[in-house]
């Protein structure tokens, strides 16, 4: 029901994913009257009588709003209906409710948001925290590079994925007290072999994809992350308005124009739609909320990797290898906690 279009984009998506995944099965969770008239043979509806709107306060969508499609959908998660959720709605009631109702893995103090950003290399740069998590303390940040190792794995193949943590400098003396603690529990976590840590990275690495993951606090990351998003887009508007001025310009627009088009597809922010909620007790995945039918599609398509690959137990397993390193002095984490991990 959510995003800036809603059902008219969001169901003939989900018919598409379900004929690309003849294995598959969908539960789509909405007002009857939005709902009535989609039909297929790997769908179920479940209804909800309410809808958080993209205004809505967190507090509204937590409290107020209890029958809301958002919460019942994440609700089948935690039922097991369903092996994860996808929504394009409001990202602060997403998290929010998704925190309530499904709860953190044991060893993880925050959720966070992880995201793909085109990079120069043709794929993508994932990156996390994206907003939920303003400050952070230093074993937050190795808490989001365990979990950003786990996801890439998942989603890309391959088992030693490099994570980068964002700085002002390449050199480990640069940074705040939090990012030099975070780049020595880093590279002791590279050490125990619980992830591939590259180093520090500044901003401009995040395009030219030098890490596989870059790791940040949620203020700079989602900063980042619309930076990335403008300069994109002011980069291929310049050049439609600069190849429309003249004929001379236009003979260009037409001898440019194979390399123009494989740089939009390179760049095209639909091809990485879907963030991942990490650190919960199930799989909630965020599509942005202007994506269309094919952006939808993809974000749909994430979930079902993820879920596939078991991506919450891949986690579960990689924060009990690193929990000594997670319970060191100044950590949230408890030692009772993680006895509990299976």
């Amino acid at each position: 029901m959510g995003g800036d279009h809603g059902p008219r984009v969001t169901l003939p998506a989900c018919k598409r994913f379900l004929d690309r995944h003849p294995e598959a099965r969908l539960v789509l969770v909405g007002l009857p009257e939005s709902l009535r008239d989609f039909s297929h043979p790997r769908a179920s509806i479940v209804t909800a009588s309410e809808v958080v709107g993209m205004d809505d306060s967190i507090e509204v969508a937590l409290r107020r709003k209890k029958s809301s499609s958002m919460r019942v959908a994440i609700t089948q998660v935690k039922e097991g209906a369903a092996q994860a959720a996808v929504s394009a709605g409001n990202t602060g009631a997403l998290m929010a409710i998704s925190r309530y109702v499904l709860k953190t893995l044991d060893g993880i103090d925050r959720p966070a948001i992880a995201a793909q950003i085109p990079n120069a290399k043709g794929c993508a740069t994932t990156m996390l925290d994206l907003g939920a998590n303003v400050d952070c303390s230093a074993e937050h940040l190795l808490q989001f590079a365990l979990m950003g190792s786990v996801l890439v794995s998942v989603l890309k193949g391959g088992d030693n994925p490099t994570v980068g943590l964002l700085n002002i400098g390449e050199e480990i003396i640069k940074g705040s007290e939090t990012i030099k603690k975070a780049g020595e529990l880093l590279r002791s976590a590279s050490n125990s072999g619980d992830l591939n840590f590259y180093g520090n990275v500044e901003g401009d690495d995040i395009l030219k994809g030098t890490a596989d993951i870059v790791v940040c606090d949620g203020f700079v990351g989602n900063v980042a992350l619309k930076t990335a998003e403008g300069v994109a887009a002011m980069i291929i508007n310049f050049l439609k308005a600069e190849f429309t001025r003249s004929i001379y310009a236009k003979i260009a627009a037409i001898v440019a124009y194979p390399i123009l088009s494989a740089m939009k597809s390179k760049f095209d922010h639909r091809r990485y739609n879907g963030a991942a909620l990490l650190g919960l007790r199930g799989l909630v995945f965020k599509s942005h909320g202007s994506a269309d039918e094919l952006g939808f599609g993809y974000a749909l398509d994430r979930a079902y990797d993820a879920a596939q690959n078991n991506l919450i137990d891949r986690v579960r397993v990689r924060i009990a290898h690193a929990a000594p390193l997670l319970a060191a002095p100044g950590s949230m984490m408890q030692p009772e906690a993680v006895a509990t991990i299976p």
